[in-house]
């Protein structure tokens, strides 16, 4: 039923929810108040509660995990077209080569696709682990693209770089370790292969935002100038130094701001010299990763977003690179980016069905206090009597003093338990009213900042943040959070949204707002029809972080693919895990355990507890649970 949708539209709707700012032309509203994707970028697009009930017509289940492979082949085409742009607009000679760092998202179908996406673009890998080298070398193929190796290495990881090497691909060892320089230098001996060697370097420039300790002379991983001419010297000494092809530095996950971007560049491309003039052959120049995804969509200086847009980024990188090197006669490097969480974050939408609620209800306001009410009942009865739009700040302060003095005495035992709960009703009465009085106020202080978030509903969605979106939890990450249809009504409850595990931290509670980011959120009323949310740009880190917390799995994945006509296509459906899985990952035996349950039964059985036809409904009950998904199911 809808409320008020003669006087809100789903424009009002687009700006509460920020859309139009954090969505990159891959998600809008449409007139019919439904959230559209657009998977190639503007133009055509199909709306997700046309998909939702496309799933549930098919009997899937939420949450469920949403993943279009036209945006992801949309995102690895715009970063290349950038740097396109900028390698034609100023005269570089070298080529820029994308490399996707698999522990962004692990999954097998993200692989599969990156390869096959950018295969047009020589699009390579950065393989991190002795599994995610194995993965990659099951995937890309292309001679022309790089296979970069960071992270540390023992003697498997190594021979199986130097056998990519010897098969024809461009494997490459960063050395990030000073002890890794001589494994490489023993292990391609003892194969008689010449390894591809880069080195990471520390810079000294330090990026800010939440990931700023990857980068700068303390952070945990590469080399300072000492240790990198050390490895100069040690590889001429074992005549190995027409290895050195690359330098490598990483100075953060998520770069808010294009300046810590520029000053980085500038830095490493003075190393990079210096390493042709000591006689390396070098060639190319990995940047890292740290092209930032705009979660809040306020294009700003923040740990959400970023100060710069793609362009603006590849640009960046470009010009400062050729005016360092037009200094010297050093040719043209190729240009490496790991970007990726730019690529993939947009791929991926999660979605949950909201299954309950908790409002924030305060008892009736007395007409007048009991005769014996103790003398600070007054006072609070007397400080709702008085709020006003001039003295609302002063009402909250007195409102909080008198409480808090109430409680004291009552933990003292000298107020009564109805003494607390009638201050407990005043007191939300009083705040209450402040709260709506902001709605007038031209300045809101920061303290009347909070009230929406201490008035605010909870809404229980079908989903375990530790599972889908464990960084919510871990680091404070902002998500774009928003309703998927009735985008045509206007959004009457603020709300805290809060997932089915038992814990007190299973919860989103900051949300992207219009201009700043918000405690609480606007939803809709609840009524007899599903309600959906999407989680918006988590398509990185947030599936291989996941954990079981609860035992709650893996979700339903659909892939979805839209062509050019709109014609929608459900291309792949990965069920999500069920309740024997999840026990089994955790080292129960389901087959086990219906045992131990069926002789329990038999036990009761005989004990007259129970009888034989109730232990067939109860095994039956027990087994269909075992094969049953983990989330809640209609």
């Amino acid at each position: 039923m809808k409320t008020d949708s003669t006087t809100w539209s789903t424009e009002e709707s687009a700006d509460i929810y920020g859309i139009k700012n954090w969505g990159a032309d891959y998600f809008s509203v449409s007139d019919a108040g439904e959230v559209i994707v657009h998977p190639h970028g503007n133009g055509i697009g199909v709306s997700l509660r046309k998909i939702v009930d496309g799933l549930t017509d098919r009997g899937l289940d939420m949450p469920v995990l949403l993943r279009f492979s036209d945006i992801l082949d949309s995102r690895i085409k715009l970063l290349h077209e950038g740097f396109g742009r900028a390698i034609k607009d100023f005269e570089y000679q070298g080529h820029y080569r994308g490399v996707y760092p698999i522990k962004v998202n692990q999954q097998q179908q993200v692989l599969e696709e990156i390869t096959e996406f950018g295969a047009r673009y020589h699009h390579g890998l950065e393989a991190g682990s002795k599994p995610e080298l194995i993965a990659a070398l099951s995937y890309m193929h292309d001679p022309e693209a790089y296979l970069i190796c960071n992270g540390y290495k023992d003697e498997e990881f190594v021979e199986l770089g130097l056998y990519a090497c010897k098969m024809g691909l461009q494997c490459i060892f960063v050395v990030e370790t000073p002890s890794e320089l001589e494994l490489i230098i023993d292990r391609s001996k003892t194969l008689d292969i010449a390894p591809n060697i880069g080195v990471r370097l520390k810079l000294s420039t330090q990026a800010s935002g939440h990931w700023n300790h990857s980068g700068g002379e303390r952070s945990v991983f590469g080399l300072n100038p000492s240790q990198v001419c050390d490895l100069v010297d040690r590889l001429k000494e074992v005549d190995m130094l027409d290895c050195l092809q690359l330098l490598h530095y990483h100075v953060g996950s998520q770069i808010p701001n294009i300046r810590d971007i520029r000053e980085a560049v500038v830095e490493a491309c003075r190393v990079y010299i210096g390493l042709v003039n000591e006689g390396a052959p070098m060639g190319i120049l990995d940047l890292g990763g740290g092209l930032a995804v705009d979660y809040d969509g306020s294009h700003g200086d923040t740990e959400a977003s970023r100060n710069y847009n793609l362009d603006e980024y590849c640009v960046a990188i470009v010009e400062n690179l050729a005016s360092t090197l037009a200094e010297s006669e050093v040719p043209h490097p190729d240009i490496v980016t790991e970007s990726g969480r730019a690529t993939v974050a947009y791929y991926s939408v999660l979605l949950f069905n909201i299954l309950d609620e908790s409002r924030f209800e305060i008892s009736d306001l007395p007409t007048e206090l009991p005769e014996n009410a103790h003398e600070l009942l007054h006072n609070l009865m007397a400080v709702v009597k008085v709020v006003s739009l001039r003295n609302a700040q002063e009402c909250f302060h007195d409102a909080f003093y008198y409480r808090d003095e109430i409680h004291e005495r009552f933990k003292r035992g000298t107020m009564t338990l109805r003494d607390r709960a009638l201050a407990g009703s005043i007191f939300w009465h009083i705040i209450t009213r402040v709260a709506k009085l902001t709605e007038q106020m031209d300045y809101i202080p920061n303290e009347l900042r909070k009230l929406p978030a201490m008035l605010a509903d909870i809404y229980y969605g079908n989903f375990s943040l530790f599972q889908s979106l464990p960084d919510v939890w871990a680091i404070d990450q902002l998500f774009p959070v928003m309703p998927i249809h009735r985008l045509d009504e206007k959004p009457t409850r603020e709300v805290v949204v809060a997932d089915i595990t038992c814990d007190c931290d299973g919860k989103i509670d900051r949300f992207v707002g219009q201009h700043t980011t918000r405690d609480s959120l606007p939803l809709h009323n609840l009524t007899d029809e599903e309600y959906y949310l999407g989680v918006f740009l988590v398509g990185a880190y947030q599936e291989t972080l996941g954990d079981l917390h609860n035992l709650l799995g893996d979700t339903n994945v659909i892939t979805v693919e839209v062509d050019r006509e709109g014609h929608l296509n459900y291309s792949r459906e990965l069920e999500g895990d069920s309740v024997a899985d999840v026990l089994s990952y955790v080292e129960y035996d389901p087959k086990n355990m219906i045992r131990r349950i069926r002789k329990l039964a038999e036990t009761a059985v005989r004990n007259d507890a129970i009888s034989a036809k109730d232990r067939r409904h109860i095994m039956d009950a027990f087994e269909s649970g075992m094969r049953g998904y983990t989330y809640f199911e209609r």
